[in-house]
């Protein structure tokens, strides 16, 4: 079986958290819709989702307090690395229950390709997989392109054995945020955070083989991404396979999605500068400290 973990920031950490919400829908809409029913979603955050969740997701609360006293998404990586990353080790402990053959961490803004269980299921014994070739898609166009070396962009990139992880015994889903991190040490940061995660287990040993078509899409210009990542540049207009493996309805007319895919928008120029991996930090929680008190 496999287990997709996501995870909800908090609500101070959030422009809209009505929108967090909407987009938590979406994406649970896309994994409603695999192909196999050998899964089992589970969503850990401050607030239970006010909609119904679909039969097959279960949610864990928490009470952890916001990373930053930022109000809204952009926040810094560490705060983003911290929250997300022991709230994900909940989302591992609560998976335990559930006894788990594979793990897939998916952001809660992302789509999964309605095969990904299947697939697993009938490849039961592999050391897991990469989606190294994945969708990148803007709703605000209407508009999405193919992406390589998608894990280096995307958190939706990783389907590793349960067991891989090495749980500690200890934790519980109660168990504090310090206790979660001293439970993991490095493994926080290096494989609950997705830059990170692929040379971690190469390095480890693990040979992760690429999945053998585009597994995922990450969802860009949602106006709650911490990385406010856009999409760039001409693109392809929607197509209807975007529903079909991914439950992506279309935003826009035909036209509309095409006058945006190529037009104007399309000549739009990305003039922020990144760091490239080389050149970024080994650690971004080495020097961070979580607010000592809880933001009201």
């Amino acid at each position: 079986m496999l287990a997709f973990i996501t995870t909800l920031r908090h609500p101070h950490n959030s422009a809209n958290y009505r929108r967090v919400e909407s987009l938590l829908q979406s994406t649970l809409e896309s994994l409603n819709r695999q192909t196999s029913d050998d899964y089992i979603a589970i969503i850990v955050g401050n607030h239970r989702p006010s909609f119904p969740l679909p039969r097959k997701a279960v949610f864990v609360g928490v009470d952890f307090p916001p990373p930053s006293d930022v109000h809204g998404p952009q926040t810094g990586r560490a705060p983003v690395i911290w929250d997300k990353g022991t709230k994900s080790a909940i989302g591992l402990v609560a998976a335990r229950d559930h006894q788990p053959d594979y793990v897939m961490a998916i952001d809660a803004d992302d789509f999964v390709h309605r095969d990904v269980a299947a697939f697993v299921r009938d490849h039961d014994g592999d050391e897991g997989w990469v989606v190294k070739r994945g969708w990148v898609y803007s709703r605000a166009r209407n508009a999405y392109r193919l992406r390589r070396r998608f894990y280096r962009v995307c958190g939706t990139s990783f389907i590793i054995p349960f067991d891989a992880y090495g749980v500690p015994a200890g934790l519980t889903v109660s168990s504090t945020q310090r206790e979660i991190a001293e439970a993991f040490g490095e493994r926080l940061e290096q494989i609950l955070e997705h830059g990170y995660a692929f040379d971690y287990w190469r390095k480890h040993g693990r040979t992760l083989r690429p999945l053998p078509f585009p597994g995922a899409v990450y969802h860009m210009d949602t106006g709650e991404n911490h990385s406010d990542n856009q999409l760039f540049g001409p693109a392809l207009p929607y197509r209807s396979h975007l529903y079909r493996d991914f439950a992506i309805r279309p935003s826009r007319s035909p036209a509309s999605s095409v006058w945006a895919a190529i037009g104007p928008a399309a000549l739009k120029p990305d003039l922020r500068f990144q760091l490239p991996m080389f050149l970024q930090p080994k650690s971004y929680l080495q020097d961070y400290s979580p607010p000592p008190v809880r933001l009201q």
